[in-house]
């Protein structure tokens, strides 16, 4: 279970505009709703302020963006929290929407700049993304996915498609409320193709969505798309192999879109 925050305080809900008692608390453990923002504290500062300049920025006319919202006296970041508008709804398993949102968000993601600073030792996230591109050597646990990343890494070929910033943890954080737009409320960042999103969405959604092969052949026209869902399925290998509370049962549904991506190679 994840681990819920403290409400924010009242300090910071009156820098933002409302009222401290309106707080409730919102599904994922740290993030509050108070009336039409919500409110999340920060624990990477820069990150942060990255994150609240890229929503600001993007304007795509058939999603929902969680724009930030600065404080009465401008900034964006009070007291260690932040705050965006607030976007309706609930991830639900419709994989070829979550796709078309990717590749929709990348079409508009394409101009602007990465985060300022390079990835820690410590985000897993980045060094598994490496790891899959082959730009970084690692010896992964063979019971953690590594043995599957050994099999299917010898398939990798170059990738002649330009990179930019890509969200890469689309899978799960996209929001459905009825005929609404898909909504967006948080990003997280890598320098890769466009279509690179939309393949670890639907990787993500075979394994472990109840998704069938047939999504990932649904969108073969895509440019390098066997390659890409190949790196995406070793990004998830790495990631599940470098991470200390990854699961037997996530593993098993990585292995099945592995064998599925193996078949489209």
């Amino acid at each position: 279970m994840a681990h819920r925050s403290a409400p924010p305080p009242a300090h910071v809900c009156a820098a933002f505009g409302v009222a401290a008692a309106t707080a409730e608390p919102l599904p994922g453990g740290r993030a509050w709703r108070c009336g039409g923002i919500v409110l999340q504290p920060v624990t990477d500062r820069a990150h942060a302020v990255w994150l609240a300049r890229t929503l600001a920025a993007l304007d795509v006319p058939d999603l929902r963006v969680a724009r930030p919202v600065r404080a009465t006296d401008g900034r964006s970041l009070i007291g260690g929290w932040r705050a965006n508008h607030y976007v309706s709804g609930t991830p639900e398993p419709r994989p070829d929407d979550v796709v078309l949102t990717a590749l929709k968000l990348h079409q508009a993601t394409a101009g602007l700049p990465p985060p300022d600073r390079r990835p820690g030792p410590a985000d897993i996230t980045a060094a598994a993304d490496r790891i899959a591109w082959d730009e970084r050597d690692h010896q992964l646990d063979e019971t953690k996915g590594g043995r599957w990343f050994e099999i299917l890494a010898p398939a990798r070929k170059p990738v002649r498609l330009p990179d930019q910033l890509v969200h890469c943890e689309l899978f799960g954080n996209v929001l459905f409320d009825g005929d609404a737009p898909p909504g967006i409320v948080d990003f997280v960042p890598c320098l890769r193709p466009a279509e690179y999103g939309a393949a670890v969405a639907a990787v993500d959604a075979v394994a472990w969505g109840d998704a069938g092969a047939e999504l990932l052949r649904r969108w073969s026209h895509l440019p390098e798309w066997p390659q890409l869902l190949l790196r995406a399925v070793l990004f998830r290998l790495a990631f599940h192999a470098l991470h200390p509370r990854s699961t037997a049962a996530a593993l098993d549904g990585l292995r099945a879109a592995a064998s599925e991506v193996s078949e489209l190679l």
